[in-house]
């Protein structure tokens, strides 16, 4: 099974920006489709992006459309999400996982640490 550690979060104040990472050991990501996840306080876990094994297709969750953007780099195993005009409501713990690209559905159980992500008005 993949190892995924995410990192890049912070805090920032709101219109600022993050780039996050999401690098992977174990096994390599480039025939996966790959997706971002996020929890915020008191909420379920939910899907934010996913990006294709190729890059070819992403997708994105409405609240986040025109202001993120994910891409990848399989020579570096890494995905990564570029958050740009961020939100306090995007105040959550980032993470990633394989993801299935009909159901947006993590493919994976087990979760590695996240990355949080806090936004200040």
């Amino acid at each position: 099974q993949v190892q995924l550690v995410e990192s890049g979060g912070g805090l920032v104040q709101a219109g600022g920006s993050l780039k996050l990472s999401c690098a992977a050991s174990r096994r390599t990501l480039s025939a996966l489709t790959m997706g971002w996840f996020r929890q915020a306080p008191g909420k379920d876990r939910e899907f934010v992006a996913l990006i294709t094994r190729n890059g070819e297709v992403t997708d994105y969750t409405d609240s986040v459309k025109g202001r993120f953007t994910v891409s990848r780099d399989n020579a570096k195993n890494t995905v990564y999400l570029q958050m740009n005009s961020l939100k306090p409501e995007d105040t959550a713990v980032y993470y990633c996982n394989v993801v299935d690209p009909f159901s947006k559905r993590p493919i994976y159980n087990s979760w590695g640490q996240g990355t949080q992500v806090t936004v200040t008005s």
